[in-house]
């Protein structure tokens, strides 16, 4: 079932440039699913999604936990970005991204969405050809959507 338009992924220590897109997008009328505005709350991390979060401390915390096999948070995080991205019709990675970010890729393109990067690349991957369309800016990406509905 679709319950969104898009699936914005990301990384953490890049929060403030997915929260652009996210709220310009948005503003566009769409839906959006954002691993920024999840709660999570568990034994061993709290998420805190207002914008002034310490990104790099919670990162740090979130590397540093050595049950992550096992910690019912990280099940949480995982089960939650899954089904977003289920439920989602189209992927949009706001760049840079983690690792994360980049297997959230391959289950979207595996899945058969449109896939899409907003920023500039760190380098040239023979796996980015999985995106339908990399923008180097938000308004770009809009611009483009806007002409494809016409």
């Amino acid at each position: 079932m679709i319950k969104y338009d898009y699936y914005l992924a990301g990384r953490w220590r890049n929060h403030s440039a997915v929260r652009k897109v996210l709220e310009a997008v948005r503003k566009q009328g769409n839906t959006v699913f954002c691993f920024i505005e999840n709660e999570y709350k568990g034994n061993s991390i709290i998420i805190d999604t207002q914008e002034n979060i310490d990104a790099e401390g919670f990162m740090s915390r979130l590397e540093q936990l050595n049950d992550w096999q096992t910690n019912p948070t990280f099940r949480e995080i995982f089960e939650k970005d899954m089904n977003g991205l289920k439920e989602s019709r189209e992927f949009i990675m706001v760049l840079p991204a983690g690792l994360s970010s980049h297997m959230e890729l391959g289950v979207a393109y595996g899945l058969g969405k449109k896939c899409y990067a907003i920023g500039k690349p760190d380098k040239h991957e023979t796996l980015y050809l999985m995106f339908d369309g990399i923008y180097s800016d938000v308004s770009s990406f809009l611009n483009a959507k806007a002409e494809v509905r016409v």
